[in-house]
């Protein structure tokens, strides 16, 4: 009689099976239909395939459609193999490297043979995925060595993925995976049972581009192929909804369109602001100081290039080189800098964070523990050498400023600054009508600190969201392991925008590290020094990327305080510039930013062209306003207009020129 295997369902229930069965006869022994739905299967926590035999008694849960985020990462993950598998098809000589599941969709990185891919090779890739799908191929799991590995890839001409097969690690099974008997991949999967669990309807390739191999610009060129996955059509249609309105709110067209900035290849990676571009850039800072401020921080302003010994003393000069600007100092130090230390060349660096610098700041004379918290700010300019292909408009900029702050304090003040903090980043929020998730991210396997000091913090963070009310369901708390920078852990500030998509901004971290590599200190009331905590704070995070995303958010269309120029006063008939002009000045002394346009242009067209700049209040006059002094309002996205007192106009566009923390 064969060995009979325990199998503990989520409801609670056993089932015994015999040695040698899979998820998927469990899944047949319960009932057909979940048969059919089955896609994976979670054996002990860990997703596998539903072929995948047990080894012994296990915790058992199935994996269907209705767990949409593990069925949309497996859906992913074949449509990138059945988009090889159809490009070897197509275009034979092409070599494989890798592809992965993306966030919606997946990619795939080929070698042609001939030439480089381009978007008019898609149509027929996905006719032949389409093919492949319905033949409905088994996707079958094999475990081979190294050397099978690599010796299979050279005798198919797979030079890329011989020399990854190569670099795995000696003596281990590695996996590899069957599309029907024709076709294999190395993956450590899982993957679906066969290509016909994936919906031919559900995806879409998307574009070509170059990438190089393994990232590296010294490396050969590859053809790129992207594509966008979901479960089924409905999934896919309202995601390419979504492009086409983020396409409409594309903050680079937009830009261009509204004249608020610009971008070029004598200056990658920095923004060129242009007047009304700047204004907003002006408005968020001056918003954020008044914020701040009110939160008792101290603004600063520190150098943007500092010696590498400091960066090296951080830890960031070891972690982060690679992203630093760096020069050589070929000018010993003089005597106001200090004592002289080398007459070479030593190297200097372009500054990517602020933190080093605030410490400098923090250690210039004795503190003392009646001194803390001690919170400073600062619109700091730092610079992080990106490369090339990252950069994407304000998105990812190799300049940027950040709202950066840090709190030093106590070990009995950290909850209560935190929680503080979570309060003020709410109101922020808020006023610019985001909708947010706060979630932890916890420390990753390359950090620095012991894991008394990580479990210490990582707690202090969970207390002071849940000391502030936010640690629940509606502010969608969540943990993310691994994903807390090397030298603290960090709550994160996931915003939605206005067609659903998510931006993390905003980050408060509790760090002990730095102090202790900075030698940071102050006198406690026992007489002994002391080493604060440090908590790095931002808001925004960078006023390039959240100006971007407030572009894409409103559409352009900007709230009235933000609104470069806010309102026009536009004639009908050049009898009534003179008074159109009188309006301007009043609106001007009332603190409202407008322009007039009396160009002999018919009014329509003027309407036209001030909402195509997203202008929120265009005030029409002619001969009967200016006889009477009233102002005909439009107001962009409205089809009415409203005929009021000038007065009235005037009190009704100061109230929302107004930031709305001074309403």
């Amino acid at each position: 009689m064969s060995e009979l295997f325990k199998i503990s369902l989520p409801d609670g229930s056993v089932r015994e099976m015999p040695a040698g069965s899979t998820p998927a006869d469990v899944a047949a022994a319960i009932g057909p239909g979940l048969a059919k739905a089955a896609l994976a299967a979670r054996v002990d926590g860990a997703l596998v395939d539903l072929t995948r035999p047990f080894t012994g008694d296990a915790h058992l849960a199935l994996v269907t459609a209705r767990d949409e985020a593990e069925a949309l990462d497996l859906a992913r993950h074949d449509f990138a193999h059945v988009l090889a598998e159809a490009v070897q098809a197509l275009f034979p000589g092409t070599q494989i490297t890798f592809g992965p599941s993306t966030d919606d969709g997946f990619y795939y990185d080929f070698a042609p043979k001939d030439r480089p891919f381009t978007d008019e090779d898609l149509p027929a890739i996905e006719a032949e995925m389409r093919r492949i799908i319905a033949a409905d191929k088994p996707l079958r799991r094999e475990e081979w060595s190294r050397e099978q590995l690599v010796s299979r890839w050279r005798q198919q001409g797979e030079s890329f993925k011989a020399e990854w097969a190569a670099e795995l690690p000696e003596g281990e099974p590695l996996t590899v995976y069957w599309s029907g008997e024709d076709w294999l991949d190395m993956c450590r999967g899982p993957h679906l049972p066969s290509t016909g669990k994936l919906d031919p309807a559900a995806f879409k390739l998307t574009r070509v581009s170059g990438a190089y191999w393994r990232g590296d610009q010294n490396n050969a060129m590859l053809s790129r192929i992207y594509g966008t996955g979901w479960l089924n059509r409905k999934q896919l249609d309202a995601h390419l909804t979504r492009l086409e309105e983020a396409a409409k709110r594309d903050h680079r067209k937009l830009g261009g369109e509204m004249d608020l900035f610009h971008l070029q290849a004598e200056a990658h990676g920095s923004v060129f602001w242009h007047p009304k571009g700047y204004v907003i850039y002006r408005a968020l800072e001056d918003y954020m100081r008044r914020a701040v401020q009110a939160a008792d921080c101290r603004e600063v302003k520190t150098p943007q290039i500092m010696d590498a010994r400091q960066w090296e003393q951080s830890g960031h000069w070891g972690k982060y080189r690679e992203n630093m600007f760096v020069i050589p100092d070929e000018t010993p130090n003089t005597e106001d800098d200090g004592p002289v230390i080398s007459g070479e060349a030593d190297w200097m660096a372009l500054k990517p964070m602020n933190c080093p610098a605030h410490i400098l700041i923090f250690k210039q004379g004795i503190k003392s523990y009646r001194d803390l918290p001690l919170r400073i700010v600062e619109n700091g300019c730092c610079h992080r050498n990106e490369p090339h292909g990252a950069l994407h408009g304000l998105m990812r900029v190799r300049q940027f400023t950040q709202d950066d702050g840090h709190i030093f304090c106590r070990e009995d003040q950290i909850v209560g600054e935190v929680r503080d903090f979570c309060e003020l980043a709410d109101r922020v929020y808020k006023h610019f009508g985001f909708t947010y998730a706060i979630k932890l991210a916890l420390r990753p396997e390359n950090r620095i600190g012991t894991d008394e000091q990580w479990d210490q913090a990582e707690a202090e963070l969970r207390d002071a969201v849940a000391a502030a009310g936010l640690a629940t369901p509606e502010y969608g708390w969540e943990e993310l392991p691994g994903e807390g920078a090397f030298y603290a852990p960090k709550l994160e500030w996931h915003l939605t925008d206005a067609i659903g998509r998510t931006w993390q901004v905003g980050t408060i971290q509790s760090d002990r590290m730095l102090p202790e590599r900075l030698d940071a200190s102050y006198i406690g009331e026992d007489g002994a020094k002391h080493r604060p905590v440090m908590l790095h704070r931002a808001i925004f995070g960078s006023y390039e990327r959240f100006i971007g995303i407030l572009i894409e958010h409103f559409a352009g269309k900007l709230p009235v305080w933000l609104a470069p120029v806010q309102a026009v006063v536009a004639t009908i008939v050049s009898d009534a510039d003179d008074y159109a002009q009188d309006v301007q000045k009043q609106l001007i002394a009332a603190g409202i930013r407008a322009e007039s346009d009396l160009r002999n242009e018919k009014i329509n067209y003027k309407v036209r062209e001030h909402s195509l700049q997203k202008v929120p209040h265009l005030l029409v006059v002619g001969k009967r306003e200016a006889e009477e002094g009233t102002v005909a309002i439009r107001t962009l996205g409205e089809e009415r207009q409203r005929v009021m007192p000038l007065a009235e106009a005037i009190a009704l566009l100061r109230g929302e020129a107004l930031a709305p923390d001074l309403r």
